[in-house]
Parts: C-alpha cells; sequence; structure tokens
C-alpha cells in the first residue's frame, strides 16, 4: 500500500490526549490565554498610541488562537475517529471551558472598537498591519455593536457549552452509538451510522438498498422524538440569542457569516427552480435504466450496472492517484499538495466501525496545515469526496501567508474550492471514457452531484426555513417536522420520488451543528460559483492556475459578491450567472438522456 489510509495523529501530540505533550500543551494554552486577556482588558482605544498596540497585541492574539485551534481540533479528530472515546470527548468540553474567557475579553475588545466614531476607526485603520486586515475588523466591529453589557455577553457564552454546543454533542453521541441493524442475502449485518448510509447509496442490489434504507428510517424514528428534543432546543438557544443581538429575521445571521447577500441567494434558487424540470427528467431516465417501477431515496444515487461494464471500484491508493493524476491535467501546485497532503498522513480514511459519519477538512492547524477525515469504501463517489476533501485543504494552504484574520473565509466561498476540485476530476475521468457504458456511468456520478445540490440541499434550505419560521411560534413535533420534511422532498424533486425520507432531518448531521445555522446552502453556492469559474478556465487554461490562486487568496478579505465582481466580472444578484452556471449540468443531463434512449 502506497498511501496509508490513517492520519498520523502522533505528528500532532505524541501519546494522544491523555499524553503528557497534550497535558502540557493544555498548561501552555491557559497561560498564553491568561496573559492576552489581560492585555485585552488594559487596552485603550483612546490612547495616542492605540493602533500600534492594537497592531502589537493582534498578532499574539493570532498566535493563540492557531495553538488553541490545533489543540481543539486534535481532539477533535481523535474523538472523531473513535466516537468511543471518552477521553477524548472530555478533552474538547475542557479545551471549549478553555476558549470561553478569552472570547469573552474578545468580544470586549471589538466593543471598545465599536465605540470609536467611523473617522476615528478609518484613521485607526492607517496603521500598516491594520491596513492589511481592513474587511475582518471592520466586520467585528460591525457584530460588536449587536452585543449586550460585558456581563450578559459572558454568561451566554458560558451557557453555550450546555446549551448550543451541549445540544450539538448530545446528538454526535447518539447517531455515534446507533446500530442500524438488517437482514441482507447475505446474512444478518449491524452497521454503524456511517457504514450503513455508504451501504445503503452504493449497494447495486436495489433489494439491499430498499432493505437497509428500510431499517435506517426505523432506527431514526425510534430516536426521533429524542432528535426532536434536540433540534428544537438547539433552533430556540439560537433564536433567543439572535433577538437579543438584535437580528431581525433568522436568516440574517447565516447571510452576515457568509458574507451574501439575500438577494443574491434568492437569485440563486429561483434559477435553480425554474431548471427543476430538467433535472426531474434525468431521474426518471435513471429510474428506467435500473429497471425501477418507483424511484425512491436510496435509489438516487445508486449506482449504474451495465452487462458490459461493471461499476468502477477503487483501492485506495487507486483514488489517490487518481485524483493526483487529474489535479496534475489543472496545475502543477494543487497537485504537488494533494501528494504531500496524502504522502504525510493528513488524511484518515479506513473503512471501521466506530468513527463518525460524514467527511470533513479541518480549520488550519499548525500554522496553516489542515487534515482530512473521511471514510473510503472503494467507490467512485469516496473518491470525489477525497478530491473534494483535498480542495478545501488546498485553500487553506494557498491562504497561509496571508494575515490570519483574513484566513477565515466565509462557508460559501470555501465549498468553492472542493466543489471545483471535484470538477476537475469529474471532468478528466470523463473525456477518458472507453465506451458508451462507462460514459454513462461516470456521466450519472456527475449529474448525481447536480441533483444532490438542486434537489437534494434545496429541500435541506426549504425544510430548515419552514421550520425555523414555525419554531418562532414554539415547539415543533417529530410528526409536524416529518411533514415539513416531506414536503421540502416533493418540492424540491418534483415527481422524481416516489417515497420521501420523513426522518432526513433526524439523520443529516448538518441541521444539528452548533457553529451556524443553515449549514446548507453554501454548498450550492459553491457549486454553482465552482462551475462559473471553472468555465471560465476552459476559455483560457494557460496560467489559470495562479488566477485561482488569486481569488482563493482574496476569499478572506471582501464580500462574495465584491470577489465575484473583482475575479469574474458578474453581478451574483442577477438571473443570467446562475442560469449559466446550471447550463453546465444542463448540457450532461441532454447527453445523458441522449447516449441512453437506445437502452430503455
Amino acid at each position: 500500500m502506497k498511501y496509508n489510509d490513517t492520519w498520523d495523529l502522533d505528528a500532532l501530540f505524541q501519546g494522544g490526549v491523555t499524553g503528557q505533550a497534550f497535558k502540557e500543551e493544555l498548561v501552555k494554552l491557559t497561560d498564553q490565554r491568561d496573559a492576552v486577556i489581560a492585555e485585552m482588558n488594559a487596552f485603550d482605544q483612546d490612547a495616542a498610541d492605540a493602533a500600534t498596540t492594537f497592531a502589537d497585541l493582534q498578532a499574539k492574539r493570532d498566535d493563540f488562537a492557531n495553538a488553541f485551534m490545533t489543540a481543539i481540533t486534535y481532539a477533535n479528530m481523535v474523538a472523531d475517529a473513535d466516537m468511543r472515546n471518552e477521553a477524548a470527548t472530555a478533552a474538547v468540553n475542557k479545551l471549549q471551558t478553555l476558549f470561553q474567557p478569552y472570547e469573552i475579553a474578545s468580544k470586549s475588545i471589538n466593543k471598545k472598537l465599536a465605540t470609536l466614531s467611523d473617522e476615528a476607526f478609518q484613521q485607526f485603520l492607517t496603521e500598516p498591519r491594520l491596513a492589511e486586515i481592513a474587511f475582518p475588523l471592520t466586520e467585528e466591529r460591525r457584530d460588536a455593536k449587536r452585543l449586550l453589557d460585558d456581563q450578559a455577553e459572558a454568561l451566554l457564552s458560558e451557557l453555550q457549552v450546555d446549551g448550543l454546543s451541549g445540544w450539538a454533542n448530545t446528538y454526535a453521541t447518539i447517531s455515534s452509538v446507533m446500530t442500524i441493524s438488517v437482514d441482507l442475502a447475505d446474512g444478518h449485518h449491524d452497521y454503524s451510522v456511517g457504514q450503513a448510509m455508504n451501504k445503503m447509496y452504493a449497494d447495486p442490489n436495489p433489494e439491499n438498498r430498499a432493505k437497509i434504507f428500510e431499517a435506517w428510517e426505523a432506527a431514526f424514528t425510534q430516536y426521533g422524538p429524542v432528535f426532536a428534543d434536540v433540534l428544537n432546543h438547539l433552533a430556540g438557544y439560537r433564536l433567543t440569542t439572535q433577538k437579543a443581538h438584535g437580528y431581525k429575521d433568522f436568516l440574517e445571521e447565516p447571510l452576515e457569516y457568509n458574507r451574501i447577500k439575500r438577494e443574491t441567494v434568492e437569485a440563486m434558487w429561483q434559477a435553480i427552480a425554474d431548471n427543476k424540470d430538467t433535472f426531474v427528467q434525468f431521474l426518471d431516465r435513471k429510474k428506467a435504466l435500473l429497471g425501477l417501477s418507483e424511484l425512491n431515496w436510496q435509489d438516487v444515487e445508486a449506482p449504474l450496472n451495465f452487462d458490459d461494464a461493471q461499476p468502477t471500484t477503487y483501492t485506495y491508493d487507486d483514488a489517490a492517484e487518481f485524483v493526483v493524476e487529474n489535479f496534475r491535467t489543472f496545475g502543477d501546485k494543487l497537485a504537488d499538495f494533494a501528494e504531500y497532503a496524502l504522502e504525510n498522513r493528513w488524511i484518515e480514511a479506513e473503512d471501521r466501525p466506530g468513527k463518525r459519519p460524514g467527511g470533513y477538512s479541518t480549520e488550519p492547524i499548525n500554522n496553516g496545515e489542515s487534515r482530512i477525515f473521511m471514510t473510503f469504501t472503494g467507490s467512485r463517489n469516496d473518491t470525489q469526496t477525497l478530491a473534494h476533501e483535498l480542495g478545501h485543504s488546498f485553500h487553506t494552504d494557498v491562504l497561509k501567508d496571508e494575515p490570519a484574520s483574513n484566513q477565515a473565509y466565509a462557508m460559501n466561498v470555501a465549498e468553492t474550492a472542493s466543489t471545483f476540485a471535484e470538477q476537475i476530476v469529474s471532468a478528466a475521468t470523463l473525456a477518458t471514457a472507453q465506451s458508451k457504458s462507462e460514459r454513462l456511468q461516470l456521466l450519472n456520478a456527475k449529474l448525481e452531484n447536480a441533483t444532490a445540490m438542486f434537489m437534494n440541499i434545496r429541500s435541506r434550505f426549504l425544510f430548515e426555513t419552514a421550520f425555523y419560521t414555525e419554531r418562532q411560534k414554539g415547539f415543533i413535533s417529530e410528526s409536524r417536522l416529518n411533514a415539513l420534511m416531506s414536503e421540502a422532498q416533493k418540492e424540491a424533486f418534483g415527481d422524481a420520488l416516489s417515497e420521501t425520507h420523513p426522518h432526513f432531518w433526524a439523520s443529516k448531521l448538518h441541521f444539528f451543528f452548533d457553529d451556524v445555522p443553515f449549514y446548507n446552502f453554501p454548498y450550492t453556492f459553491g457549486y454553482l460559483f465552482s462551475l462559473g469559474i471553472y468555465a471560465e478556465y476552459l476559455k483560457q487554461p494557460e496560467g489559470f492556475e495562479e488566477r485561482y490562486i488569486a481569488l482563493l487568496k482574496d476569499t478572506g478579505k471582501m464580500t462574495t459578491e465584491d470577489l465575484a465582481k473583482k475575479h469574474l466580472n458578474v453581478d451574483l444578484t442577477q438571473a443570467d450567472f446562475w442560469q449559466a452556471a446550471i447550463d453546465i449540468p444542463a448540457a450532461d443531463v441532454k447527453a445523458f438522456l441522449d447516449e441512453s434512449a437506445d437502452l430503455i
């Protein structure tokens, strides 16, 4: 095996979360935190040398934030790789508590900036080191104007560990110990949630998929009342704090977090709704090719099998080399980075029980590094996931020389880098197809991604919007959550589905994240935005990697609309940009329909 499929956590802290190295780091972090807090509390925004003092202090804050992020990311990685590791869970909770006083002091110093007049603040930003981070500082000053008094904010920060974060951790714990029990043709299986999810979507046998989905829905029905409580409390906590901070509605916070206008999101969703029929046609044709009389939830991402072409499976080495090779068709810097991450065991991909479901690339650690978590089962989708997460990590890498404050890009543009990486791999793969059957399989894989973005994620957005609207008036029952989910799926998928997934809200981790509400729509934005960038690459591929890196470097220091205007010269609030992006997968639908016409 050329590439090891488990990450090397000892490279971060020898001995694990109970080892001496990690214990010493916690002591060092506490001392570092206390020293920085003391300087933040002593900061006088009206002093003659305030700007210079703040710039010096900002460097110390960045050092602490990097050290803290490395430690808590490490603890989370240990916990995610083995959800039964109680010491790792305890370490995460301890670090969250350690961070609270720093978070409180940070809010306090931002409030000091908010007391400056606009004129005084602009003068403040003439200090060269602060001029570099003017955009995030301006955002922090804006957000500080929403804050309550210091005592109230301190209380909210302390309550979050046992409130918002506590409920999110409760969901993660319960889902990690759930078992999906099912009898298949080869016998009885007790799957973890992650294993069952992979098997349910990837198994070529429709009867197996149906049985796993039935067991999956039954398991989440059993825990439905518990997850309904968790989701309601997460949303209730969030709505309460949003109201206290002066937000006009529940979408305002995620829009600000993503540095995006409401008009941009509305224009995107409207364009998708206007093109729904095209992708319903794809799903209808896929149903026919699968030989099904009905297309149900578990069939949407099912592999296509043909007599002359078996479903492509990969070893981890095959997938890794495949991704690197196709990255190199775009640019050496992306390919070299991916190779480095693989060789240095930045990726946890082993398929084993006890891991949390899903995949991610971590926040920056160790001064610009990152790590990737996923479960690799050999499917083409897993290969795409590997490319996706490496795209995230590449984004982190190209920003490592930027000021730390400018590295904090919003989630929607983060998904641009990941989905752009996926597009490189899928497009290059399609070009090498050796037969019509293989080409149809590859087109299916590409279009599965499109239907996920345009239908699945749209249904999540519709559900979450309806849920938060009703949650403002009180607790929402499990049965009502099921109804809202089914209604959203019917709207997003049109007539394509014969059976919905009522408990999808309970099974999708993204609804239970504590850090940001409406976690889902940035994926669709990133997908379409990346298609727009890819279209530009196709027009002029020579030297495009440098243009792409320049765009990524700007993602932490301007709004989404300004980023698109500067690097693509487009207006995201207008339908034409979105339609042009949708036209790319729509062309894939046409090709899929044309090339499969004689097979039904």
